[in-house]
């Protein structure tokens, strides 16, 4: 299973050969994310990250969802890291 988080793009420019980069901001910690899967994607835009590619746009309302998701989530888990193995014999 993968997870894409979403974050905002704060800035794009390109590397040295040419393909697109984005400094995106997952809640405050920006990363440098590759945007060749999205050039419609621009500064101000949401998008799903995985493993540094962005592959989709989100709007604004579709990334607080996801958002309240994972916070939801994060509440149901209690910050335990996940669920517990349970030995059996």
């Amino acid at each position: 299973m993968c997870l894409g988080v979403p974050g905002k793009i704060i800035s794009i420019d390109s590397d040295a050969s040419g393909i697109a980069m984005g400094r995106v901001s997952f809640s405050g910690v920006a990363k440098q994310v590759c945007l060749a899967y999205v050039p419609e994607a621009a500064v101000g835009d949401y998008v799903i990250v995985h493993a540094g590619f962005a592959l989709n746009v989100l709007d604004e309302e579709e990334a607080n969802s996801v958002f309240e998701l994972l916070r939801q989530l994060a509440e149901f888990d209690g910050g335990a890291g996940g669920p517990e193995l349970v030995e059996t014999s």
